[in-house]
């Protein structure tokens, strides 16, 4: 993707680690893929995260050279957690959300771990719904840090836009 909007071959399908220096890149993925949010009226609160977060991640996974998508993987509770999955706008319903997804999904498995979960928007159509049609499920009862990662996202506000909900997959 160019950062003019126009798509460009790259994506042809490539899921790759993301390169050090594409992580201000991927920051600015992650940004024009949270306006779809505004476009349904749903109003994030303000995100200080900068580039740091791409560097203390556990994995990131990107799609195409230069990337169109960024899957950024952390540690919870010891297991990972897909803290974020973006698609830039003119490369969305391209199957690079998916693609993403399920590398993400595979790498969890192949390093030996039994799940994977995130936290996401219960009712936005392109959040719980598209993960719950690709395998996962909510978690009924929440380990230590999934807790802790929601009472964090309610004190910065997540919460009062929109219903969340913890979800999870086997890897297997």
């Amino acid at each position: 993707m160019r950062h003019d909007g126009r798509v460009t071959d790259h994506w042809a399908g490539t899921i790759r680690d993301a390169r050090p220096d594409e992580y201000a890149a991927l920051l600015v993925i992650e940004v024009e893929a949270d306006a779809a949010f505004a476009e349904i009226g749903v109003v994030l609160p303000p995100d200080d995260v900068g580039v740091e977060v791409f560097a203390s991640a556990a994995v990131i996974l990107v799609a195409g050279d230069p990337p169109v998508g960024v899957a950024r993987i952390d540690w919870l509770d010891g297991l990972p957690h897909l803290e974020q999955l973006s698609v830039q706008p003119a490369a969305a319903r391209r199957g690079v959300g998916s693609a993403l997804l399920e590398a993400t999904v595979d790498w969890a498995g192949q390093a030996g771990f039994p799940s994977i979960s995130l936290i996401t928007f219960r009712d936005v159509p392109f959040n719980a719904p598209f993960y719950r049609r690709r395998g996962f499920a909510p978690v009924l009862e929440l380990s230590p840090g999934l807790a802790r990662l929601r009472r964090h996202e309610q004190a910065i506000g997540l919460d009062a836009v929109g219903a969340r909900i913890v979800l999870t997959r086997p890897t297997g």
